[in-house]
Protein backbone atom coordinates (compact mmCIF):
# COMPACT_ATOMS: atom_id res chain seq x y z
CA UNK A 1 0.00 0.00 0.00
CA UNK A 2 1.13 3.54 -0.70
CA UNK A 3 3.07 4.88 2.33
CA UNK A 4 1.17 8.19 2.43
CA UNK A 5 -2.20 6.46 2.31
CA UNK A 6 -1.13 4.02 5.04
CA UNK A 7 -0.02 6.87 7.34
CA UNK A 8 -3.44 8.57 7.11
CA UNK A 9 -5.56 5.54 8.00
CA UNK A 10 -8.19 6.26 10.68
CA UNK A 11 -7.80 4.57 14.05
CA UNK A 12 -9.96 1.47 14.48
CA UNK A 13 -12.47 0.95 17.30
CA UNK A 14 -14.20 -2.38 17.85
CA UNK A 15 -17.66 -2.24 19.41
CA UNK A 16 -19.48 -5.17 21.02
CA UNK A 17 -23.17 -4.24 21.10
CA UNK A 18 -26.71 -5.16 20.13
CA UNK A 19 -28.37 -4.08 16.91
CA UNK A 20 -31.00 -1.34 17.24
CA UNK A 21 -33.16 -1.23 14.09
CA UNK A 22 -34.29 2.32 14.91
CA UNK A 23 -30.73 3.59 14.49
CA UNK A 24 -30.99 5.49 17.75
CA UNK A 25 -28.83 3.35 20.01
CA UNK A 26 -26.79 0.15 19.95
CA UNK A 27 -24.27 -0.75 17.29
CA UNK A 28 -25.81 1.71 14.82
CA UNK A 29 -25.23 4.61 17.23
CA UNK A 30 -21.69 3.42 17.91
CA UNK A 31 -20.75 3.26 14.25
CA UNK A 32 -22.22 6.68 13.47
CA UNK A 33 -20.42 8.26 16.41
CA UNK A 34 -17.10 6.63 15.58
CA UNK A 35 -17.36 7.70 11.94
CA UNK A 36 -18.30 11.23 12.94
CA UNK A 37 -15.18 11.42 15.12
CA UNK A 38 -12.77 10.20 12.47
CA UNK A 39 -12.49 6.53 13.39
CA UNK A 40 -13.26 3.34 11.53
CA UNK A 41 -15.76 1.29 13.48
CA UNK A 42 -15.81 -2.51 13.61
CA UNK A 43 -18.92 -4.23 14.91
CA UNK A 44 -19.51 -7.46 16.78
CA UNK A 45 -23.26 -8.03 17.13
CA UNK A 46 -24.16 -9.46 20.53
CA UNK A 47 -27.96 -9.45 20.22
CA UNK A 48 -30.83 -8.60 17.90
CA UNK A 49 -33.60 -6.42 19.28
CA UNK A 50 -37.17 -5.48 18.43
CA UNK A 51 -37.35 -1.85 19.44
CA UNK A 52 -38.25 1.64 18.33
CA UNK A 53 -37.81 5.11 19.79
CA UNK A 54 -40.32 4.26 22.54
CA UNK A 55 -38.80 1.13 24.04
CA UNK A 56 -37.45 -2.40 23.68
CA UNK A 57 -40.00 -5.16 23.03
CA UNK A 58 -37.71 -8.20 22.84
CA UNK A 59 -34.07 -9.32 22.67
CA UNK A 60 -32.50 -12.31 20.97
CA UNK A 61 -28.95 -12.91 22.21
CA UNK A 62 -26.51 -14.10 19.56
CA UNK A 63 -24.88 -17.47 20.27
CA UNK A 64 -21.61 -16.85 22.12
CA UNK A 65 -19.63 -18.92 19.60
CA UNK A 66 -20.79 -16.54 16.90
CA UNK A 67 -19.76 -13.56 19.03
CA UNK A 68 -16.34 -15.14 19.51
CA UNK A 69 -15.95 -15.91 15.80
CA UNK A 70 -16.95 -12.37 14.76
CA UNK A 71 -14.41 -10.79 17.08
CA UNK A 72 -11.52 -13.19 16.44
CA UNK A 73 -11.85 -12.80 12.67
CA UNK A 74 -11.63 -9.02 12.94
CA UNK A 75 -8.84 -8.95 15.50
CA UNK A 76 -6.68 -11.30 13.42
CA UNK A 77 -7.10 -9.01 10.42
CA UNK A 78 -6.90 -5.43 11.69
CA UNK A 79 -5.12 -3.49 14.49
CA UNK A 80 -7.67 -2.16 16.99
CA UNK A 81 -6.90 1.01 18.97
CA UNK A 82 -9.84 0.86 21.42
CA UNK A 83 -12.75 -1.33 22.47
CA UNK A 84 -16.28 -0.22 23.32
CA UNK A 85 -18.91 -2.42 24.99
CA UNK A 86 -22.67 -1.92 25.19
CA UNK A 87 -25.56 -4.37 25.58
CA UNK A 88 -24.24 -7.95 25.65
CA UNK A 89 -27.38 -10.07 25.82
CA UNK A 90 -26.32 -13.06 27.92
CA UNK A 91 -23.94 -14.36 30.58
CA UNK A 92 -22.31 -16.53 27.94
CA UNK A 93 -21.56 -13.50 25.79
CA UNK A 94 -20.10 -11.66 28.77
CA UNK A 95 -17.80 -14.59 29.46
CA UNK A 96 -16.57 -14.99 25.91
CA UNK A 97 -16.00 -11.25 25.45
CA UNK A 98 -14.06 -11.10 28.72
CA UNK A 99 -11.85 -13.92 27.44
CA UNK A 100 -11.25 -12.09 24.15
CA UNK A 101 -10.38 -8.83 25.90
CA UNK A 102 -7.94 -10.58 28.22
CA UNK A 103 -5.78 -11.26 25.15
CA UNK A 104 -5.49 -7.50 24.50
CA UNK A 105 -4.75 -5.96 27.93
CA UNK A 106 -3.02 -2.88 26.50
CA UNK A 107 -5.99 -1.74 24.40
CA UNK A 108 -8.29 0.68 26.29
CA UNK A 109 -11.85 -0.46 26.95
CA UNK A 110 -14.84 1.87 27.36
CA UNK A 111 -17.83 0.09 28.88
CA UNK A 112 -21.37 1.50 28.75
CA UNK A 113 -23.30 -0.85 31.09
CA UNK A 114 -26.70 -0.96 29.38
CA UNK A 115 -28.97 -2.44 32.06
CA UNK A 116 -32.33 -0.94 31.04
CA UNK A 117 -33.90 0.97 28.16
CA UNK A 118 -34.92 4.59 28.39
CA UNK A 119 -38.49 3.41 29.04
CA UNK A 120 -37.28 1.21 31.88
CA UNK A 121 -37.31 -2.18 30.13
CA UNK A 122 -34.88 -4.44 32.02
CA UNK A 123 -32.06 -5.63 29.76
CA UNK A 124 -29.83 -7.44 32.28
CA UNK A 125 -30.72 -9.87 35.07
CA UNK A 126 -28.81 -10.39 38.32
CA UNK A 127 -26.69 -13.21 36.89
CA UNK A 128 -25.55 -10.92 34.09
CA UNK A 129 -24.77 -8.12 36.53
CA UNK A 130 -22.67 -10.49 38.65
CA UNK A 131 -20.80 -11.59 35.52
CA UNK A 132 -20.20 -7.98 34.50
CA UNK A 133 -18.73 -7.21 37.93
CA UNK A 134 -16.52 -10.27 38.00
CA UNK A 135 -15.34 -10.53 34.40
CA UNK A 136 -15.55 -7.14 32.67
CA UNK A 137 -15.15 -4.40 35.27
CA UNK A 138 -11.59 -5.53 36.10
CA UNK A 139 -10.66 -4.99 32.44
CA UNK A 140 -12.41 -1.64 32.01
CA UNK A 141 -10.52 1.59 31.40
CA UNK A 142 -13.55 3.89 31.55
CA UNK A 143 -16.97 2.80 32.86
CA UNK A 144 -19.81 5.18 31.90
CA UNK A 145 -22.92 4.36 33.97
CA UNK A 146 -25.76 6.74 34.60
CA UNK A 147 -26.64 7.02 38.28
CA UNK A 148 -29.34 4.32 38.09
CA UNK A 149 -26.88 1.89 36.52
CA UNK A 150 -24.15 2.82 39.00
CA UNK A 151 -26.39 2.12 41.97
CA UNK A 152 -27.46 -1.22 40.53
CA UNK A 153 -23.92 -2.31 39.67
CA UNK A 154 -22.62 -1.21 43.07
CA UNK A 155 -25.46 -2.72 45.10
CA UNK A 156 -24.05 -4.98 47.83
CA UNK A 157 -27.35 -5.61 49.65
CA UNK A 158 -26.24 -3.53 52.61
CA UNK A 159 -28.38 -0.49 51.82
CA UNK A 160 -31.13 0.44 49.40
CA UNK A 161 -29.59 3.57 47.93
CA UNK A 162 -25.82 4.02 48.47
CA UNK A 163 -24.46 7.55 47.94
CA UNK A 164 -23.07 8.10 44.47
CA UNK A 165 -19.55 8.67 45.71
CA UNK A 166 -19.73 5.29 47.44
CA UNK A 167 -21.01 3.72 44.21
CA UNK A 168 -17.99 5.14 42.39
CA UNK A 169 -15.64 3.84 45.08
CA UNK A 170 -17.10 0.34 44.84
CA UNK A 171 -16.94 0.28 41.05
CA UNK A 172 -13.30 1.32 41.17
CA UNK A 173 -12.70 -1.40 43.76
CA UNK A 174 -14.18 -3.96 41.35
CA UNK A 175 -11.32 -3.10 39.02
CA UNK A 176 -12.34 -0.18 36.79
CA UNK A 177 -9.56 2.31 36.16
CA UNK A 178 -11.99 5.25 35.80
CA UNK A 179 -15.71 5.68 36.39
CA UNK A 180 -17.64 8.50 34.71
CA UNK A 181 -20.96 8.92 36.55
CA UNK A 182 -23.44 10.73 34.32
CA UNK A 183 -26.17 12.77 35.96
CA UNK A 184 -28.94 12.79 33.38
CA UNK A 185 -31.29 10.87 35.71
CA UNK A 186 -30.74 13.12 38.71
CA UNK A 187 -33.12 15.95 39.63
CA UNK A 188 -30.62 18.80 39.25
CA UNK A 189 -30.79 22.08 37.28
CA UNK A 190 -27.73 21.05 35.28
CA UNK A 191 -26.44 17.64 34.30
CA UNK A 192 -23.37 16.94 36.43
CA UNK A 193 -20.96 14.30 35.15
CA UNK A 194 -18.21 13.23 37.55
CA UNK A 195 -15.03 11.30 36.75
CA UNK A 196 -13.45 9.15 39.47
CA UNK A 197 -10.31 7.06 39.78
CA UNK A 198 -8.72 5.18 42.68
CA UNK A 199 -7.76 8.49 44.34
CA UNK A 200 -11.34 9.81 44.30
CA UNK A 201 -12.93 12.59 42.27
CA UNK A 202 -10.81 13.60 39.27
CA UNK A 203 -13.10 16.26 37.80
CA UNK A 204 -16.74 17.26 37.36
CA UNK A 205 -18.39 18.90 34.37
CA UNK A 206 -21.77 20.64 34.38
CA UNK A 207 -23.91 20.81 31.25
CA UNK A 208 -27.13 22.68 30.55
CA UNK A 209 -30.03 20.25 30.90
CA UNK A 210 -31.79 19.87 27.56
CA UNK A 211 -35.58 19.38 27.30
CA UNK A 212 -36.96 15.99 26.35
CA UNK A 213 -35.36 12.56 26.55
CA UNK A 214 -32.93 10.93 24.17
CA UNK A 215 -32.49 7.46 22.67
CA UNK A 216 -28.82 6.48 22.51
CA UNK A 217 -27.17 9.23 24.52
CA UNK A 218 -25.14 6.74 26.58
CA UNK A 219 -23.99 4.86 23.47
CA UNK A 220 -22.94 8.15 21.91
CA UNK A 221 -20.93 9.27 24.94
CA UNK A 222 -19.13 5.95 25.42
CA UNK A 223 -18.31 5.64 21.72
CA UNK A 224 -17.03 9.21 21.64
CA UNK A 225 -14.71 8.48 24.58
CA UNK A 226 -13.45 5.35 22.80
CA UNK A 227 -12.84 7.37 19.63
CA UNK A 228 -10.85 9.97 21.53
CA UNK A 229 -8.76 7.30 23.24
CA UNK A 230 -8.13 5.70 19.85
CA UNK A 231 -6.84 9.09 18.65
CA UNK A 232 -4.35 9.09 21.52
CA UNK A 233 -5.97 11.50 23.99
CA UNK A 234 -5.53 11.05 27.73
CA UNK A 235 -8.52 9.73 29.64
CA UNK A 236 -9.40 13.11 31.14
CA UNK A 237 -9.18 14.88 27.78
CA UNK A 238 -11.05 12.07 26.04
CA UNK A 239 -13.87 12.25 28.58
CA UNK A 240 -14.14 16.04 28.44
CA UNK A 241 -14.18 16.25 24.64
CA UNK A 242 -16.62 13.35 24.38
CA UNK A 243 -19.04 15.13 26.70
CA UNK A 244 -18.89 18.25 24.55
CA UNK A 245 -19.51 16.24 21.39
CA UNK A 246 -22.42 14.37 23.00
CA UNK A 247 -24.06 17.52 24.34
CA UNK A 248 -23.93 19.12 20.89
CA UNK A 249 -25.34 15.96 19.30
CA UNK A 250 -28.21 15.98 21.79
CA UNK A 251 -28.87 19.68 21.35
CA UNK A 252 -29.18 19.11 17.59
CA UNK A 253 -31.26 15.94 18.05
CA UNK A 254 -34.43 15.18 16.16
CA UNK A 255 -37.66 13.30 16.92
CA UNK A 256 -38.29 10.92 14.04
CA UNK A 257 -40.91 8.74 15.71
CA UNK A 258 -43.39 8.83 18.57
CA UNK A 259 -40.84 8.31 21.34
CA UNK A 260 -37.51 9.80 22.34
CA UNK A 261 -35.29 12.19 20.41
CA UNK A 262 -32.30 10.74 18.54
CA UNK A 263 -28.93 12.53 18.82
CA UNK A 264 -27.64 14.06 15.59
CA UNK A 265 -24.15 12.58 15.53
CA UNK A 266 -23.31 14.51 12.37
CA UNK A 267 -24.46 17.89 13.67
CA UNK A 268 -21.20 19.47 12.55
CA UNK A 269 -21.71 18.39 8.94
CA UNK A 270 -25.22 19.83 8.79
CA UNK A 271 -24.06 23.08 10.38
CA UNK A 272 -21.25 23.35 7.83
CA UNK A 273 -23.70 22.68 5.01
CA UNK A 274 -26.03 25.42 6.20
CA UNK A 275 -23.11 27.86 6.34
CA UNK A 276 -22.10 27.06 2.79
CA UNK A 277 -25.63 27.70 1.53
CA UNK A 278 -25.80 31.10 3.19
Amino acid sequence: MDQTRQSTLPPIVLSFAASDPSGGAGIQADLMTLSSMGCHGLSVITALTVQDTIGVDSILAIDSDWVDDQARALLEDMPVAAFKIGLLGSVENIAVIAEILSDYPDIPLVFDPVLASGRGDQLADEDMISALRELLLPQTTVLTPNTLEARRLADEDDEDDPPLIECARRLIAYGCEYVLLTGTHENTPQVLNSLYDETGLVCSDAWDRLPGSYHGSGCTLASAIAANLAHGLSVTDAVREAQDYTWQALAAGFRLGMGQYIPDRFFWARTAGEGEDA
